[in-house]
């Protein structure tokens, strides 16, 4: 798979759409539907959650 570095709009693992992002501590993944945690899936789209060294954006 050929996905840039800086695109937002791609999932990092497979390539479809992206939902939005996760930054676990130190590291940031954007993902799907299929590869969000359940954080992020319960986010509605624009909303944000800060827990503790979590950070998750819902496009």
């Amino acid at each position: 798979m050929n996905i840039s570095p800086g695109d937002e709009t791609s999932c990092q693992v497979c390539g479809k759409p992206a939902i939005g992002l996760e930054i676990l501590g130190c590291c940031k993944a954007v993902v799907c539907e299929d590869h969000a945690s359940q954080f992020l899936r319960n986010l509605s789209p624009g909303e944000r959650l800060e827990s503790g060294a979590c950070y998750y954006v819902r496009y």
